[in-house]
């Protein structure tokens, strides 16, 4: 099984979770492995994703998965806010699985429209 270049995330401040093309995690970072550690954290990897959402979610994640296309929202649990992106990712140009980043962020986040 190939395995991306992980190193440098290792301790990003965001939750990132890595599948490969059947849903099975093959990497996650520290903060990943934290937000999962009641579901076993690092222990985790080799396991598939799918058996860790309830339905409907493991329903949208088979499709957009099957699609290929990213899905990007926000949730917020126990006053803490955060954005979901989850995105297939490739490994020289050949779809390799999904992506999964979850950063924590304000409650009233500014935006700004430029031109």
């Amino acid at each position: 099984m190939d395995t991306i270049e992980f190193s440098w995330i290792k301790e990003f401040p965001a939750a990132i979770t890595v599948c490969d093309v059947a849903g099975t995690i093959i990497e996650m970072n520290d903060k990943s492995a934290k937000t999962f550690e009641k579901d076993g954290g690092y222990a985790l990897i080799g396991r598939n994703m799918f058996e860790c959402h309830p339905d409907p979610a493991r329903g949208k994640l088979e499709r957009i998965m099957e699609a290929r296309i990213k899905n990007v929202y926000t949730i917020e649990k126990n006053g803490v806010k955060k954005l979901i992106y989850q995105s297939p990712w490739y490994k020289d140009g050949k779809y390799s699985g999904f992506v999964e980043m979850a950063f924590e962020i304000p409650i009233n986040m500014p935006h700004f429209i430029r031109k």
